[in-house]
Order: C-alpha cells, then sequence, then structure tokens
C-alpha cells in the first residue's frame, strides 16, 4: 500500500451494523454457465430473503459490466479483475450488514476462492446452478452461444473459455431437473442454517 494512503477507521462498526439489523452478513455467491438460471434464482431467492424480513442487495453480471466494471473486457485477466471488484463490493456491503446476493457465471475456482478468502470463509456460501451445456444453449434468448460458436464473440465460456465446476458448493442445484420453488427453499434451507435473524 502507498505510504500516503491511510484508510479511515470508523467509529462505527461492522458488529454494530450487524447488531442494528439482527443478521448475520453473509454472501451468497451463484455460479454457473450463461443460461443456466442463475439471475432467476438468484432474485427469487433475494425476494424470499427480503419478505422473511432481511435486509438484502442483489449484485448481477450484466448490470456490474453496464456501470462499475464498463471498463472490462472478456479476457481471463479481465474476468478475475471484474470478479476482484465484485468481491471489495460484496465485502463493503457485507460490512454494511447486508446479506449479499451475486449472480455471475466466475468460471475460475481459484476465483471463487479468492472470494473466499476476502470475505471470509464462513461468510461465503457457494450456489452451483448446474445445467448441461445444451440446456443453457436451448434457453438462449440473447443469442449468445451461436454468436460464440460463428467466433464473433471470443472468450465465451463454455464455448472457447473453460467452466471450472465448483468441488464442494453450499448448494448444488440442476436447473434442469428441479422447478424454481423446490431449488429457492434448497439455497434458503441452507442459508437459514447460516444466519441468524
Amino acid at each position: 500500500m502507498e505510504n500516503h494512503i491511510h484508510p479511515t477507521v470508523f467509529k462505527i462498526s461492522g458488529k454494530q451494523r450487524k447488531e442494528r439489523l439482527k443478521q448475520q452478513p453473509k454472501l451468497i455467491w451463484f455460479t454457473g454457465l450463461s443460461g443456466s438460471g442463475k439471475s432467476t434464482l438468484a432474485n427469487a431467492v433475494e425476494v424470499q430473503l427480503f419478505e422473511d424480513g432481511y435486509m438484502t442487495y442483489l449484485l448481477d453480471g450484466d448490470n456490474i459490466r453496464t456501470g462499475l466494471n464498463k471498463d472490462l473486457g472478456f479476457s481471463d485477466s479481465d474476468r478475475i479483475e471484474n470478479i476482484r471488484r465484485i468481491a471489495e463490493v460484496s465485502k463493503l456491503m457485507m460490512d454494511a450488514g447486508l446479506l449479499v446476493v451475486s449472480a455471475f457465471i466466475s468460471p475460475f475456482r481459484e476465483e471463487r476462492e479468492m472470494i473466499a478468502e476476502l470475505v471470509g470463509k464462513e461468510n461465503f456460501l457457494e450456489v452451483f446452478v448446474d445445467c448441461p451445456i445444451e440446456v443453457c444453449e436451448q434457453r438462449d434468448v440473447k443469442g449468445l452461444y451461436a454468436k460464440a460458436r460463428k467466433g464473433i464473440i471470443k472468450n465465451f465460456t463454455g464455448i472457447d473459455s473453460p467452466y471450472e465446476k465448483p468441488l464442494d458448493p453450499a448448494v448444488h442445484v440442476h436447473s434442469d431437473q428441479e422447478e424454481l420453488k423446490d431449488s429457492v427453499q434448497k439455497v434458503i434451507k441452507t442459508i437459514s442454517a447460516n444466519i441468524c435473524h
């Protein structure tokens, strides 16, 4: 860190914010291929948490890339920086006492491990939204897979860039086999076991 940078010590602590909100901040991280249903599931889970009285915030890939990370492309290094920035934002939101719900392809295990280290492994709940690539392609309303197969889009996860499946996710959802409401309950059950209200 540069010698002239001195982070401020805040008068209100994360512990105080947590006590005010009566909840344990966590980062619920949805990962999976494009079209696997990450955003749909993450949105439904946030709605359920909010209705249950929790203070939440949802971060989603496309939304972040139109603002905070609009300067980044899709090379491996840009993908890693994209996720690093999101992890830092998530950490700030957790310090504010929130339950942070994040939906990002985040294809590399190493970057997901980096997130867990940054926010604390005890605060990181990885949700693997598992779906065969053939199904993801059938669902692809944006036509991204077709463009990737034609070479119009480069470094597309699952086509010419790898996706490394989580080895031990907190929740493993098979979005091509499960009803959305059942997947939501599976995730909520795991979250509830990890937070106090």
